[in-house]
């Protein structure tokens, strides 16, 4: 049986995956509607690992015998005020989420919960890839400034994104 204090925060991780893949695809249509089909495909992607990410956390706490509790996620952000301010938030998201991670890591040590522990050490190494993903699209975006040449550039380049199913994971 589960430690009903870890059950809780990975069911709040839970919901806050959920939340991600929702903020993600809020962003993959702000993208589509601006006309940047690869940034809306790299989103796209991005949503539906964030809610494989909610899933694995669910089977787990299913596998060792907890009781998931689905919360309320909130409304997404809908209007963007431009690619690069939606890659930082996209960034700043991913730092939250991983902040969340750290946090929860801590309780499982100090609730000494070795199979959450080795769960989570999964999605630490995780979140150093998400961070760095979205940090380089910012980079990158930086770079180019307003140069309509270099945003199509990069937008050609997300569209390259494959899924985790394509990778064969």
């Amino acid at each position: 049986m589960m430690n009903e204090t870890v059950q809780k925060a990975i069911n709040e991780q839970i919901t806050l995956e959920f939340a991600a893949s929702h903020v993600y695809l809020s962003m993959s249509a702000y993208f589509e509607s601006i006309n940047l089909a690869g940034f809306a495909h790299w989103m796209r992607v991005q949503s539906e690992e964030e809610r494989e990410h909610a899933l694995k956390f669910f089977d787990f706490v299913n596998d060792r015998g907890g009781r998931v509790m689905l919360q309320a996620i909130e409304e997404p952000q809908m209007e963007f005020a431009s690619p690069l301010s939606t890659m930082e938030l996209a960034l700043k998201h991913e730092q939250k989420v991983t902040a969340s991670i750290h946090n929860l890591y801590n309780l499982t040590v100090k609730e000494n919960d070795l199979p959450a522990q080795n769960l989570l050490r999964w999605f630490i190494d995780e979140q150093v890839e998400e961070e760095k993903n979205a940090d380089d699209i910012v980079q990158n975006l930086k770079l180019i400034g307003n140069d309509g040449t270099g945003l199509y550039m990069i937008d050609r380049t997300l569209a390259g994104r494959s899924t985790a199913d394509e990778d064969g994971e």
